[in-house]
């Protein structure tokens, strides 16, 4: 899992431009903590009356946080990339995330997506947290398909992705899921998963799927 956190460096994100203080400062401490623990392990792996098994169960369970408050902090890089509305979407799934309503919004970056979805209904309307929170309402007619963005613009909502046919270890992946997975898979669109289950907020890019947290999280 360490391996994943120093790897988001690979996704070619630009966060010499990001300025997200307090995404910065909860890495930076945890990573360090988890350090010091590992460090502490290596120093009693000889004594014979110390059990290592809970210690290690400890920073297994740090190593989860961390990687999602450093998918976190690299998402919200990442989308200020392609659209000056990152906030406004930081801002939806966080609302999206505490009413446990589900979503699935699609950002698309270079590749056209036309070939790989079943189109929906076109809106063509600014990107808005109250535009995209009532598309997603429980019961609007729109709110079960994919909502394409493109730049500042909605461009669609209720659109049909792909599924992946990948098996993802145990995990039992729900259709919003297995559907932002598919699109990651045929292009390079980051997809962005509300559970309507749990409320907890994935996103998907080049077939993986990586779990954030909201900004209630960080206090």
């Amino acid at each position: 899992m360490f391996k994943n956190i120093i790897s988001w460096s690979c996704l070619n994100v630009k966060t010499t431009n990001c300025d997200f203080s307090p995404m910065k400062q909860q890495l930076s401490k945890g990573i360090q903590h988890i350090t010091n623990e590992l460090q502490y392990s290596l120093e009693v792996l000889d004594n014979e009356n110390y059990c290592l098994l809970s210690q290690l169960e400890e920073i297994k369970n740090k190593f989860i946080q961390m990687e999602s408050v450093a998918a976190s902090f690299y998402l919200n890089c990442y989308l200020s990339a392609f659209t000056d509305k990152y906030a406004d979407l930081s801002i939806c799934l966080q609302r999206l995330s505490d009413r446990h309503h589900g979503a699935l919004i699609v950002i698309q970056r270079r590749d056209p997506l036309e070939s790989f979805i079943q189109k929906g209904t076109v809106v063509e309307a600014a990107l808005t947290p109250a535009l995209l929170e009532a598309i997603f309402y429980p019961g609007n007619p729109l709110h079960d398909g994919a909502v394409i963005i493109y730049g500042n613009q909605i461009v669609s909502a209720a659109n049909v992705l792909p599924l992946t046919t990948a098996v993802i270890g145990d995990k039992k992946l729900g259709t919003r899921h297995r559907a932002a997975l598919g699109l990651s898979e045929r292009s390079d669109a980051l997809v962005l998963v509300v559970s309507e289950e749990t409320g907890r907020v994935s996103f998907a890019l080049d077939g993986k799927l990586h779990p954030i947290v909201t900004v209630q999280s960080l206090h």
